[in-house]
């Protein structure tokens, strides 16, 4: 059966839950649209394999990382917005695979942890990047983790930076609902450590997340999967007790192998995790982070910055030493 005829049955199949208590803004299911994930040809750990094969960490490094299905992050190093991501998904597209997109370009982006900070120069230009972000997708399958840590740490902004923020959010995610119809989009809801479940779905709801499909938990972290899972279940528990909703929701298992030691930024001794696929006590586990990209200049990433591809450290967590 063709995509293009697969995705007419799916979407007509799921037309009468727009009527119920789904848990999308969408009709459509972008995981029934397509034939498996999509292994990004471009990504760190690719272009260290094709740019070394003679290193003995290549084999290993090809095996177990590169050939995984993992998201794309996209902020202003991408250039043109609506271009980079309209290219990315048609190349999945073509393929008849499913991509996952970050967007990781909000305005005072990491402001009290500072490793990544950055993103839009202002509330208004971050609405127009993201607006494009989400034209780039248009109508074709996709998945996005809208904006990793943005509500994980408040300890260091005013009411008002907590507002605008939300505001953004919220404005984001009328974008995509206008813009891109057969993508899933998932608010980051940090990590179990971050906010007990009360205090995250209070932030998700003030934020926009009824119009989301569902959340996202350990984005770039190493808590294993059940206690995210355990954690995860618990915001719905929140969320249907206070705004009578739940969501689904996804988790990063692409450093978590071996769990957390207690440390976020470059830990020794960690490990990849289960590898991308549906289910697994989660709508989804996801590679969202590149085992092997550093977090920034601290612990066995030492001198280097977030997002650099370390294949010493890619290597150690194949075998989780």
């Amino acid at each position: 059966m063709s995509r293009r005829l697969r995705s007419l049955i799916a979407a007509l199949c799921a037309l009468p839950l727009a009527f119920a208590a789904a848990p999308s803004a969408h009709a459509a299911d972008p995981t029934t649209m397509t034939s498996g994930f999509y292994v990004d040809p471009d990504s760190s750990a690719k272009r260290w394999v094709a740019a070394n094969p003679g290193d003995g960490r290549a084999a290993a490094i090809n095996a177990s990382i590169a050939n995984t299905p993992m998201a794309r992050w996209f902020g202003s190093w991408s250039g043109t917005i609506g271009t980079a991501t309209g290219a990315y998904v048609g190349a999945a597209d073509q393929r008849d695979k499913l991509p996952v997109l970050v967007a990781y370009n909000i305005y005072n982006r990491d402001y009290c942890g500072g490793h990544s900070a950055g993103g839009a120069a202002s509330p208004s230009a971050y609405a127009n990047w993201i607006a494009q972000f989400a034209g780039g997708i248009a109508g074709r399958p996709a998945v996005v983790i809208l904006e990793p840590d943005s509500l994980g740490d408040y300890g260091c902004m005013t009411q008002a930076q907590i507002d605008e923020r939300e505001a953004m959010l919220t404005g984001a995610l009328a974008e995509f609902n206008r813009q891109a119809p057969n993508t899933w989009v998932y608010m980051d809801a940090g990590n179990p450590r971050w906010a007990d479940a009360a205090t995250m779905a209070r932030r998700l709801h003030e934020a926009g997340l009824r119009q989301a499909h569902g959340f996202s938990l350990n984005v770039s972290n190493y808590i294993t999967t059940a206690e995210n899972t355990a954690y995860g279940n618990a915001v719905n528990n929140e969320l249907a007790a206070r705004y009578g909703y739940t969501k689904p929701f996804v988790v990063d298992t692409s450093r978590n192998g071996n769990g957390t030691n207690g440390q976020w930024c470059n830990p020794s001794g960690r490990r990849i995790g289960t590898p991308t696929q549906k289910g697994g006590g989660a709508e989804m586990l996801l590679w969202i982070k590149t085992p092997g990209e550093s977090d920034g200049n601290c612990g066995v990433g030492t001198g280097s910055t977030a997002g650099q591809f370390l294949p010493e450290v890619a290597y150690k967590m194949i075998y989780g030493y």
